[in-house]
């Protein structure tokens, strides 16, 4: 079957975007220009333009013409996140909300305006939080097994602010750090601000190759090994005790940090002892409230050794300076009444709920993901190409993530990833249908 000629178009612009032949800000041909360079007509030089803005390659500027766009971060995501249109359904980010939590804001700010120390909520706080906050959070910690003194926790504005305030307490630009290959795009996002040197570590059906892991620390100065050992985001596996403990075993022998991400924990029960339990002396734990219960709720909880902790206060400081003392005593106040944990609990059930529904509408597909996870990871066929197939999705009012956030190697996989916690089950039902047969014909196209 012969290709149209747009389409040949499309994948011409979109490789020499990728490739940065066409660098970051180069105004391409106008739409007549283009159509009287290719011999096409004005409207299939639209439609070549709409495809690549579509898929996030190029951007339209009203009155001065289209511009390659700067990929480093994907449209959508880190510091680009762009708001999805009101009109469509989000499988892209996870908003996962549940019925009557408004109610528990307001019950709990009621009870905040009562309480008898408002007046110390008007002034600056410690840099990483008060001692009665941090207790609370380390009661919390407890419940996860994690044993960690208020004096090891600091108080950050949500798990990405805990993330940032570590790179800068622990690392230098030009550092390496060990990732996934297949990684959380925040943290990548981290990686290019502070230019530090990520060295991606493929996956096998368990985990991280830890092998790879190894000879890469054996031959280069490898200062951070960064995580997410319960729960992984995108791929949404448990890392097995005995390899945690040959990480930490690696870790020990060839002396990075190992930075654990422990954003999305609170949904697997049961899970192998976090990092930070078996090795306190070489870890920092990176959690926090926005998952869990709202992500309007912006308050992280930081676990360090002692000899890191003075540094991240320095870091707290320089960013922020504290965490803001209303949203934490909102927030230790949920944490100490039983409020969080009540969330989660919930919240387990209606992301086993969601994957339940994920199961069944997108049956047949190589599905990759945990059973009560908020999102899951679909690997698409060879010749399927995830852009066209998430620009199609667009057209359709439906947003999804491919691969190209998530990967920090050179190769990226034609997959997506499929955000369940964004949307009521009835729509997220119907809507998965539509990826299903979008998947299937694009598979024949």
């Amino acid at each position: 079957m012969a290709v149209p000629r747009y389409k040949t178009l499309v994948d011409a612009f979109a490789a020499d975007i990728r490739t940065g032949r066409l660098a970051a800000g180069v105004r391409l041909p106008t739409h007549r220009g283009l159509a009287a360079r290719e011999g096409i007509a004005v409207v299939t030089a639209t439609r070549v333009y709409a495809e690549l803005e579509a898929m996030g390659l190029v951007s339209r500027e009203q009155g001065r013409g289209t511009f390659v766009r700067d990929i480093a971060v994907p449209a959508g995501h880190g510091i680009d996140q762009q708001a999805v249109a009101t009109d469509a359904v989000d499988l892209n980010f996870n908003c996962p909300s549940l019925p009557g939590q408004a109610g528990l804001l307001r019950q709990a700010l009621r009870e905040v305006a009562t309480s008898g120390d408002l007046e110390s909520l008007l002034r600056y706080q410690p840099h990483r939080g008060r001692p009665q906050d941090r207790a609370s959070v380390a009661r919390h910690l407890r419940r996860r097994g994690i044993t960690a003194d208020a004096d090891r926790v600091l108080i950050a504005n949500g798990a990405q602010h805990g993330l940032a305030i570590t790179v800068m307490a622990a690392l230098d630009a030009g550092d390496v750090v060990a990732v996934d290959a297949l990684t959380y795009p925040g943290f990548k996002v981290l990686a290019h601000a502070f230019r530090l040197d990520l060295e991606p570590i493929p996956a096998t059906a368990d985990g991280p190759d830890l092998d790879a892991l190894e000879r890469l620390c054996a031959t280069r100065p490898v200062r951070a090994i960064y995580t997410m050992p319960t729960l992984h985001n995108p791929l949404g596996r448990v890392m097995s005790a005995p390899d945690r403990i040959r990480l930490i075993g690696i870790a020990r022998r060839y002396g990075p940090l190992i930075i654990e991400d422990a954003s999305y924990a609170y949904l697997v029960e049961d899970p192998p002892p976090p990092l930070a339990t078996t090795a306190p002396d070489i870890t920092v734990h990176v959690s926090g409230l926005s998952k869990s219960v709202a992500t309007g709720l912006r308050v992280g909880f930081v676990v360090a050794p002692l000899s890191v902790v003075p540094s991240l206060e320095r870091a707290i400081r320089a960013t922020t300076w504290n965490t803001p003392a209303l949203t934490t005593a909102l927030a230790c106040r949920w944490l100490d009444d039983g409020t969080v944990d009540h969330l989660e609990a919930r919240k387990r059930d209606d992301a086993k709920a969601r994957q339940a529904i994920a199961g069944q509408e997108l049956a047949g597909l190589p599905l990759i993901g945990h059973p009560s996870s908020y999102f899951t990871w679909l690997p698409l066929p060879d010749d399927a190409r995830a852009d066209r197939l998430t620009a199609t999705l667009a057209r359709q009012h439906i947003s999804v993530a491919t691969a190209e956030p998530f990967t920090t190697s050179a190769h990226t996989p034609q997959a997506i990833r499929l955000a369940l916690g964004s949307t009521d089950p009835d729509s997220l039902r119907s809507t998965l249908r539509t990826v299903r047969r979008v998947v299937v014909e694009d598979a024949y196209a």
